[in-house]
């Protein structure tokens, strides 16, 4: 064999075990194929062409490549800039995917008003109810292993859970609150769509949770869950749709760690996180990260002021399912992503593409779009997620079937599959932007070109 002919066979070797490589998101990959050459006698011979990618290794695109305007985009800075420049927001990180590639990353304003540090792109934000599509996500791995059964009665693994009261106003004082049995048991599937009746935004069981079940700084979920039984539903299980904040969540965090034989933490990072490279996504920041959490602001009449209490959803022994985690716009788009394509991302399958299509279908019918508390025509709730039914009735550009999440603080994901889009924006005062979320969504979805 001649030495061309054997550096031919060379190369066919690398080559053969490169492609074999999983491509996004995947940094080491090209180092590997280098190193790979070099063992070969070829290094420097034919080197792989550089991916454009983010700092953490997600393939970057023009615009262009993914049938999405340039010119356009640019009209995310400037509704965001808008928005900075009313006094609205302090700041704020946009991150817009389509076909697996980032078309737009951007780090705007200031992550802290006082210091006049910068927003980057690495900040770490509150996510808060972006939180419950992870739960939603965990809760469904267990239903695919045969742990956790959607019809299951919440009792089965919580007994405090078997026999739940209803809240009922008195006759004669409407203040005041009696209760009546529950016509059946709470289901995990009832946790999942918010139709269980538990600390909804506005019921009359919510306003005895205070007084019931007060969270002491040392609480665990296998501490504190259970008290959650001894506050009355809001209505009977199944007959209404009305959201609960944090304690639903919560308590399927529960039921994830009971199925699972692992803390919710511990599962998350074993999972999700570390299978998905979630690297910068914690309940309870590390020392090393926390220069990089950005500050929550309040929105008053005379402007943002910073929030003076510490957001009590987590700690560094409460793992919140509702509304804990804090992540970055990076973090967050490998986890959209992995829903994106039906379930799998760089060949860790978490879920089944059926599964994920299960989770983003509408599962109450219009007991969402016509609640009495927000109503919202054209939408839907699957498991732990909004699903668009109808975007003409919603008044939105994304696509029906279209689903994602917010957050309490302005964070907001959408997932679009026609469209093989992810949009992500990152931002932090309270109460949330609608107007902000809207003009984003309206300013991606009108980029793309085909």
């Amino acid at each position: 064999m001649t030495q061309s002919t054997t550096r031919l066979a060379r190369a066919a070797v690398a080559i053969a075990i490169a492609i074999s490589m999983p491509l996004w998101p995947n940094p080491l990959a090209f180092a590997r194929v280098s190193a790979l050459l070099a063992s070969h006698g070829l290094h420097g011979q034919a080197a792989a062409p550089a991916r454009p990618a983010t700092r953490d290794g997600l393939p970057i695109a023009k615009p262009e490549a993914a049938a999405m305007s340039t010119e356009r985009l640019r009209r995310v800075h400037d509704v965001v800039r808008q928005h900075i420049d009313a006094g609205s927001v302090s700041g704020a990180v946009t991150l817009v995917s389509r076909d697996g590639r980032v078309v737009h990353f951007e780090a705007h304003g200031l992550r802290d008003i006082a210091s006049r540090a910068p927003m980057t792109k690495d900040t770490i934000f509150r996510i808060a109810s972006m939180t419950k599509l992870v739960t939603g996500v965990a809760v469904l791995m267990m239903v695919e292993e045969g742990k956790i059964r959607l019809d299951d009665p919440l009792s089965r693994f919580i007994p405090e859970f078997k026999s739940m009261k209803v809240a009922k106003p008195q006759v004669a004082d409407q203040a005041q609150v009696d209760s009546v049995p529950a016509s059946r048991e709470i289901t995990i599937r009832d946790l999942l769509t918010h139709t269980a009746g538990l600390l909804t935004v506005s019921g009359l069981g919510a306003q005895q949770s205070a007084r019931l079940t007060a969270r002491a700084p040392t609480d665990t979920l296998p501490s504190y869950v259970p008290r959650l039984a001894g506050v009355p539903l809001d209505f009977q299980p199944g007959t209404r749709w009305s959201y609960s904040p944090l304690a639903g969540g919560d308590v399927l965090g529960r039921v994830v760690e009971i199925a699972s034989g692992q803390t919710y933490d511990q599962f998350l990072k074993m999972r999700v996180f570390d299978p998905l490279g979630m690297t910068d996504t914690f309940f309870y920041l590390p020392e090393d990260r926390r220069s990089r959490l950005v500050s929550l602001y309040d929105s008053t009449p005379s402007g943002l002021r910073p929030r003076a209490e510490r957001v009590n959803t987590s700690s560094g022994t409460y793992f919140g399912g509702g509304a804990g985690l804090q992540s970055t716009a990076e973090d967050y788009l490998r986890f959209a992503q992995m829903l994106t394509n039906g379930g799998i991302l760089n060949r860790q399958r978490l879920l089944s593409a059926k599964t994920v299509r299960l989770m983003a279908s509408n599962q109450v019918g219009e007991m969402a779009s016509k609640n009495t508390e927000r109503p919202a025509p054209g939408t839907g709730y699957g498991f732990l997620v909004g699903t668009v039914e109808d975007p003409v009735a919603a008044g939105l550009s994304v696509s029906a079937r279209s689903f994602g999440g917010a957050g309490t603080f302005g964070t907001l994901v959408w997932i679009d599959p026609k469209e093989k889009l992810v949009m992500i924006l990152m931002i932090q005062s309270a109460p949330a932007n609608n107007s902000l979320r809207r003009d984003f969504e309206n300013a991606v979805m009108q980029s793309i070109i085909r």
